[in-house]
């Protein structure tokens, strides 16, 4: 039968497609990593991938053993879980899937807290597309997953945490910055600065702009929160900001101003998910309420 370290060096094979980050990876060298892979191969008796290709590529049927390598995997960390748990011991790293609009603004406090609290508590955070994440998620490579809301996946539980305010920023500048009211009309044919549309955060500025009359500057998409600011602050165009990030000191709003629109608002939900049927559900449960309740510290 083959071994838990063969799927494993398969499945990071299969996912980089990339021998040396593979093995990279896993912190094996090239070679063993190859050996490996061959005497899998030959326990199977069947080749998983094609080498004579131009890059890696898994042959079909090695495409059908790592779904279920993935499925094993996952049902192995379970059962480890089970045994840390029995064991009352921390289960050692959580895999935190967040977005990087949030992750930055929110984790700092958040981890802070936990540090003192469950010193033996680790987190291995990946930032990324929520909508990306959600299948990491189903698939077991990310444990938890934080970011805004629907989340869909099969076979997920689902947590609200909190509702973040956003807020129109404009440079110092900007003919409307210094106004003591301003109508949501005063937005109309207003340029709004976004992100890639894989993001959330495009999706929301959109329906924003829909509302408003407005125009999103597709030719200037930011890469980061930090880009919009500082293009913001530039002069460029608007833009809405998420309130965690205006209060950080990584964001901030140093290059802008918050324009005070008096009959429109915009806020995005928050949530957590994980897998409901995972060993360590509850703890994640646990762990996303004690977010819920930092964030709430945070925006108070």
């Amino acid at each position: 039968m083959p071994t838990v370290r063969q799927l494993e060096y398969f499945l990071a094979v299969a996912e980089l497609r990339h021998f040396g980050r593979a093995a990279q990876s896993c912190n094996i060298s090239q070679p063993t990593l190859s050996h490996q892979l061959r005497a899998l191969e030959d326990r199977l008796g069947t080749t998983l991938i094609d080498r004579a290709s131009q890059g890696i590529e898994l042959t079909p049927v090695g495409r059908e053993i790592a779904e279920r390598a993935r499925r094993v995997l996952r049902e192995i960390r379970d059962i480890r879980a089970v045994a840390a748990r029995a064991r009352k011991q921390p289960s050692g790293i959580v895999r935190l899937g967040i977005t990087p609009t949030l992750g930055p603004y929110l984790l700092p406090a958040l981890i802070g807290a936990l540090n003192a609290e469950q010193s033996d508590l680790r987190f291995y955070i990946r930032e990324g597309i929520p909508a990306e994440q959600a299948r990491d998620l189903v698939s077991g490579r990310i444990d938890l997953m934080v970011g805004p809301g629907p989340v869909i996946g099969e076979d997920l539980e689902v947590l609200p945490l909190f509702d973040e305010p956003m807020s129109v920023v404009a440079s110092q500048s900007h003919h409307l910055a210094g106004h003591s009211h301003i109508d949501r009309s005063d937005l109309a044919g207003e340029r709004f600065l976004t992100m890639d549309p894989r993001h959330h955060y495009h999706q929301q500025v959109q329906r924003a702009c829909a509302e408003l009359g407005a125009e999103m500057l597709l030719d200037y998409e930011g890469t980061s929160l930090d880009s919009i600011h500082q293009m913001v602050g530039s002069g460029v165009g608007l833009a809405i900001l998420p309130e965690l990030y205006l209060r950080s000191e990584v964001g901030g709003d140093a290059l802008v101003v918050r324009l005070p629109v008096t009959n429109w608002q915009c806020s995005r939900s928050i949530v957590a998910a994980w897998r409901a049927k995972s060993a360590s559900a509850d703890d994640y449960h646990t762990l996303a309420e004690r977010i819920r309740d930092e964030a709430g510290k945070l925006l108070a």
